[in-house]
């Protein structure tokens, strides 16, 4: 039975590039997203290679994530990677009566993303070994003016994972955490301004050698998001706030 990947938010964007590229190399798929039509075309296009599992799910409704996760993973019967991947980037400023905004990128981005990580560990510690995957961005690096909501979504997700390698390496679960640039998707796709951008397929291949190698936490691309991301820690406030439009 081949080893299977876990993967929410897999309808569109990075979710579906990854569930492709982990299809090609022989993996199961276990996808669930809330707009099932779209996995139901997806399973359709992946239907000659191995198991593909699909499932209807909001991760903003925490109580159901447990649920589905552990559906999919029993199909599949052997569960080596679960990705926490659905998440959502709207533009929402204080002030401008878009809190419904934050707050739901908060549920999706952060929360939706524990409930995942929770529920894989899970799954992963009665198997006694595995991995999990998040995918954060360089967003989550510095607060940035336009999308602050989202970057903070980012950075704190970034932060647990960080918080909870730790205790998941002690049951033999590997966590690795993954920071996109501009990926060309629907996600960013109204921005005038996407530095070093590639295409959702070139990130899925650069992702799964980082998730398949376990890497503790990279950029994708590596470079030149790896040098950006480290300077741009040590841009002093004043000039960021002046610059980061």
């Amino acid at each position: 039975m081949p080893e299977s990947v876990l993967i929410t938010g897999a309808s569109s964007g990075i979710g579906r590039a990854l569930a492709v590229e982990f299809s090609q190399r022989g993996y199961g798929l276990g996808l669930c997203a809330r707009r099932l039509e779209l996995l139901v075309k997806l399973q359709d296009e992946l239907s000659g290679n191995n198991s593909v599992e699909i499932a209807a799910l909001d991760v903003g409704k925490y109580d159901d994530v447990r649920e589905v996760l552990f559906n999919l993973a029993e199909k599949l019967g052997s569960t080596k990677i679960v990705i926490a991947n659905a998440g959502i980037g709207e533009r929402s400023l204080p002030g401008e009566g878009t809190f419904h905004l934050d707050r739901r990128i908060i549920e999706i981005n952060l929360l939706g993303a524990m409930a995942t990580i929770d529920a894989g560990a899970e799954i992963m510690k009665k198997q006694r070994g595995g991995q999990i995957v998040g995918i954060s961005s360089v967003a989550g690096f510095r607060g940035l003016s336009n999308i602050p909501a989202y970057s903070a979504s980012k950075s704190a997700l970034s932060t647990y994972m960080e918080g909870i390698r730790y205790h998941l390496t002690q049951h033999n679960i590997a966590v690795t955490v993954i920071n996109p640039g501009f990926i060309d998707t629907a996600i960013n796709s109204n921005r005038k301004f996407r530095p070093f951008l590639i295409s959702a397929e070139k990130s899925a291949q650069l992702m799964a050698d980082m998730i398949e190698k376990k890497v503790l936490s990279s950029t994708v691309p590596l470079w030149p998001w790896a040098l950006v991301s480290g300077a741009v820690r040590f841009i002093p406030e004043r000039l960021w706030c002046k610059f980061n439009t």
